[in-house]
């Protein structure tokens, strides 16, 4: 993977390559930033860059090994599972999901946590970095370069390190084996071991611009100007959303007709369907309960803005648009602070894992009450 396939970052890609011209490349570095900036593409493009280096001139094309992710000085190190065909004592490391990251990874390196635990059949499970894992990498990395020259470890979301294999890679770092850099890609730095945040260098990945966004999606993926005008504007800096919008039946569409659905009901104080609506909202897995009240709070904010008839300050989809010209004036000052509560109130109960077909169905009835504050 090279750097033009890095979507923007041009001022991180120009600080890492200026540090390996100018013979200052720290041992670990951290990229930091919000998911879809481009974190992990960043840290693949740059392990390849060190590696195409490593035994003289770089060469072009693309070594094959590099452009398949399949370098032997190439490691990377991400959240695991324990599956049930596991042994009890068996500490689940990445290379027992080396395939299915594998087929992910070259699908794009642009995606999210929860894609992943998808791809290894996670269900409700959390995923941890073991110290399995470290004890993996303290073996691989002792070994010599098998081309002379860098070993690259690429460490995935470190702050799900637990704490045995947190203090087990930091030995790694404070003496780390010759050649080796460590590219952690971190979303929740604050989560992580001070003694790793200080010997790390960090380099912080912002949101990507609009205009970024724009036209990488009519250049990339063919989208037309006004399509990839709107979406740019309302994934707020993610590649990942903006991918995920293109999607055909995504989870955004399917949001959009839960909120839609909702709201006729509530309008319409149908009070057994709405159990229907807050029992199909239950059935969900948790992450996704979520990201659905998320999608909520913009899509108020959004129908909110609506009124004030400006342009420049909504955010929506062609598809959301449609059904904010009618419905639009029900979310006023007199009840979009209430919306913005109850929906802020159901995250939280949600997050505390109470029970979700109570938490949905009283934030339905709740609705019936708002729609009438016009």
């Amino acid at each position: 993977m090279r750097f033009d396939e890095v979507i923007g970052q041009e001022e991180v890609k120009e600080r890492l390559t200026q540090m390996v011209k100018e013979g200052r490349l720290p041992h670990a570095i951290m990229l930091c930033g919000p998911a879809g900036s481009g974190k992990l593409a960043l840290a693949v493009a740059f392990a390849c860059y060190l590696l195409e280096r490593g035994a003289g001139v770089p060469s072009s094309p693309e070594p094959p090994m590099l452009r398949k992710l399949e370098h032997p000085d190439l490691h990377f190190t991400f959240p695991t599972i324990k599956l049930p065909s596991m042994s009890t004592d068996h500490k689940p490391v990445s290379d027992d999901f080396a395939r299915e990251w594998h087929e992910l990874i070259m699908q794009g390196p642009y995606f999210t946590i929860d894609q992943w635990l998808a791809a290894i059949g996670a269900e409700n499970q959390q995923a941890i970095i073991t110290a399995g894992e470290s004890d993996e990498l303290v073996r691989k990395l002792s070994l010599k370069s098998s081309q002379g020259g860098y070993k690259v470890s690429i460490i995935w979301l470190p702050e799900r390190m637990n704490i045995e294999c947190a203090n087990k890679l930091l030995k790694l770092i404070e003496e780390p084996p010759s050649q080796t850099v460590f590219l952690m890609v971190c979303q929740e730095p604050d989560k992580l071991l001070e003694t790793i945040r200080s010997r790390v260098q960090r380099i912080d990945v912002k949101k990507l611009p609009d205009e970024t966004i724009r036209q990488a999606l009519v250049e990339r993926r063919g989208i037309d100007a006004e399509s990839a005008r709107r979406i740019s504007r309302m994934v707020n800096g993610s590649w990942i959303k903006a991918l995920q919008s293109l999607q055909v039946g995504s989870e955004n569409e399917q949001f959009l007709d839960l909120f839609i659905m909702l709201m006729r009901l509530a309008y319409m104080r149908n009070v057994r369907d709405l159990r229907k609506w807050s029992d199909a909202l239950a059935a969900f897995g948790r992450e996704k309960q979520k990201r659905f009240l998320e999608f909520f709070l913009r899509l108020i904010r959004e129908n909110f803005m609506y009124n004030f008839q400006q342009a420049d300050l909504c955010y929506m989809t062609q598809e959301e648009e449609n059904f904010a010209r009618n419905f639009a004036r029900f979310i006023n000052e007199a009840n979009v602070i209430q919306f913005n509560d109850l929906a802020n109130r159901c995250l939280r109960d949600i997050g505390q894992n109470a029970n979700a077909k109570i938490v949905f169905f009283d934030f339905a009835l709740q609705i019936i009450i708002l729609l009438i504050q016009k």
